[in-house]
């Protein structure tokens, strides 16, 4: 039986601390308030509480979807593979020299063994299985257990197909090869589908929190857009991006990516950015996302810098606006479960196409990854079937809905526009929900 810890069990049985819970909505709040952000401690009881239901839940009803008899992870300190990465408990920054985590299914609806083969605990959510004082050779250690449980298959991590399933390396399996009997070498299977599906669902409890994740980021990009933090004529694009790197600093946040300001301008060609200093008349585009309680946002938004004497965007910015929220909606529509990646991106884009839209798709899971476990919609740089899209669409997972539409500006003489969005959302395997919400006006800034 796994050993549980005290301070894992009270988080299995308390809510979700100070947390907000903001519920999901189509419609996206113009400037929101920004949410509490939990200070350290009540990060962690979170973070343990979220995992510690993962892997009572998901890890069972997986490794038996899935048929593995046992599954075998490790990882080196500072060398984390991403799965062991999101096993580890909120106080375990890194894994410990080498950390080894064995799961195992007995068979007959018995609980599956969690075993950590390694110096030091988890918190309590693996139980120790290993005393180098009695073996001092940590995989003689690990083939010793798995001879005494003589499972049918022994799932590792290695993929050529996706990184998330390829975190064995090839010396730590050449070591865990030469250590296993003969009778059980061939037995060793890839996990990566295992890994796959761990990585990329979202249980209920992470979707109560994962709106006000995205409300979190939403409040900072309208922060952004904002005259408090932009002065046309003066503040760069780049001053934008940095804003950003310091605003999440303030708050205890931190980006999983350096975050994008980019200016499209009348009469310009292409999007500009740098040291471009932002004008009235522009129109701004910003690609922003955190981390945090270990989920990831990423979000898309447009804003426009009003002229003196305009109240409101111009009709044609609007309208391309609009024509990228009806590609967001065909795309959702086609979302089903069991169509591949590549299956839906080309029935999304025909559809697109017929309306007379100028479509780009390029959307993927997102979660304990910005660029999530699962299979991609699409790339901004391929529009046709790709072997990352190959895999198929699965229930309860997050997804950034990603893309682009292009369109023919009359004021400002017919120039060809790109209206990037982004939002993440929810597919629970009958439709796909905004988690907070989308962009459907564009930000107007003053030009004062």
């Amino acid at each position: 039986m796994r050993a549980l810890s005290l301070l894992a069990a009270l988080a299995l049985s308390a809510p979700l601390c100070a947390q907000p819970v903001i519920p999901m909505s189509e419609t996206e709040e113009a400037h929101p308030a920004l949410p509490q952000i939990l200070p350290p401690r009540e990060r962690a009881e979170v973070i343990d509480r979220l995992l510690a239901e993962r892997l009572d839940t998901l890890i069972p009803q997986l490794m038996r979807e899935e048929g593995v008899s046992l599954w075998l992870l490790m990882a080196r300190e500072y060398f984390e593979e991403p799965v062991i990465a999101t096993m580890l408990d909120a106080n375990s920054f890194h894994a410990r020299r080498r950390t080894i985590l064995i799961f195992h299914d007995p068979g007959n609806g018995e609980p599956i063994e969690r075993l950590t083969v390694s110096r030091y605990g988890l918190a309590g959510l693996f139980e120790p299985a290993w005393d180098p004082a009695e073996q001092p050779d940590q995989w003689k250690a690990v083939a010793g257990i798995i001879a005494a449980r003589d499972p049918a298959n022994i799932a590792i991590n290695v993929s050529d197909a996706t990184r998330f399933g390829d975190g064995m390396t090839k010396s730590q399996y050449d070591a865990m090869m030469a250590a296993l009997p003969a009778e059980y070498r061939d037995r060793v299977i890839s996990g990566e589908k295992l890994a796959t599906r761990w990585l990329e669902v979202r249980t209920p409890a992470e979707m109560e929190i994962y709106p006000g994740i995205v409300r979190i980021a939403h409040a900072v990009i309208g922060e952004a857009f904002s005259n408090a933090v932009i002065t046309p004529g003066q503040t760069t694009a780049a001053d934008v991006q940095w804003w950003y790197r310091e605003r999440l600093m303030q708050l205890g946040l931190t980006p999983w990516f350096h975050p994008s300001v980019g200016i499209q301008r009348e009469g310009e060609a292409g999007m500009m950015n740098g040291e471009t200093v932002i004008q009235p008349g522009d129109l701004l585009w910003t690609d922003f996302g955190i981390t945090y309680l270990r989920l990831n946002t990423d979000t898309q938004h447009l804003a426009y810098v009003l002229k003196p004497g305009e109240t409101e965007v111009p009709a044609g910015l609007a309208q391309g606006l609009a024509n990228s929220n009806r590609v967001q909606d065909i795309l959702r529509e086609e979302m089903k479960v069991g169509l591949s990646g590549n299956a839906v991106l080309a029935a999304a884009r025909e559809r697109a196409l017929a309306e007379g839209l100028d479509p780009s798709i390029y959307s993927h899971p997102i979660g304990y990854h910005g660029h999530g476990a699962g299979t991609a919609i699409g790339f901004w740089d391929n529009q046709n079937a790709d072997p990352r899209g190959e895999d198929t669409l699965r229930a309860n997972t997050a997804w950034s809905i990603e893309l682009t539409s292009y369109a023919e500006v009359p004021e400002w003489g017919g120039q060809r526009v790109d209206f990037r969005t982004e939002e993440d959302a929810w597919f629970d395997g009958e439709s796909v929900r905004f988690l907070d919400g989308r962009q459907t006006a564009i930000t107007a800034i003053g030009a004062e």
